[in-house]
């Protein structure tokens, strides 16, 4: 039996890594891929999988807008949704994934990844700095609401 499935698309979102309780790095996203015999332009959004390294790899390397060739195999899962109806799910395991653009827009999406993450942790340690300075602040009551 053949189980293999080849896209090349675009990434809708930046990737979520996430760790598993046993500690596997697993990442998701979306690839946006055209359909080739549509007339009309139809796209496609197929969710894709990746573990451990390939999984850190697409997060280091890849964002929203990145060209990316998908190789895996389509996996299904079923589970029972919040209102109780059983679903489906139909996602892509992949193993293998490769850039599709240029080697430098590739190491341009890199670093922008890089000084994307330093801003974000000189944000953090600015916001941690702030609150273990200023430890008295002033109660606001119209942010009761949320």
């Amino acid at each position: 039996m053949i189980n293999t499935i080849t896209l090349m698309g675009r990434l809708v979102r930046d990737p979520e890594l996430r760790t598993t309780q046993s500690g596997k790095e697993v990442a998701s996203f979306t690839v946006a891929v055209q359909r080739s015999r549509s007339k009309n332009g139809e796209t496609d959004f197929i969710p894709i999988v990746v573990w451990e390294k390939t999984a850190k790899f697409v997060c280091d390397y890849f964002r929203k807008g990145s060209m990316i060739a998908v190789t895996g195999s389509l996996q299904t899962r079923n589970y029972t949704d919040g209102d109780g109806y059983k679903r489906t799910a139909f996602e892509v395991i992949a193993n293998e994934v490769s850039f599709c653009g240029s080697k430098e827009k590739a190491d341009e999406s890199a670093r922008e990844i890089q000084k994307d993450r330093e801003f974000i942790a000189d944000m953090n340690n600015s916001v941690h700095e702030g609150f273990s300075q200023n430890a008295d602040f002033e109660y606001i009551e119209e942010y009761d609401e949320f």
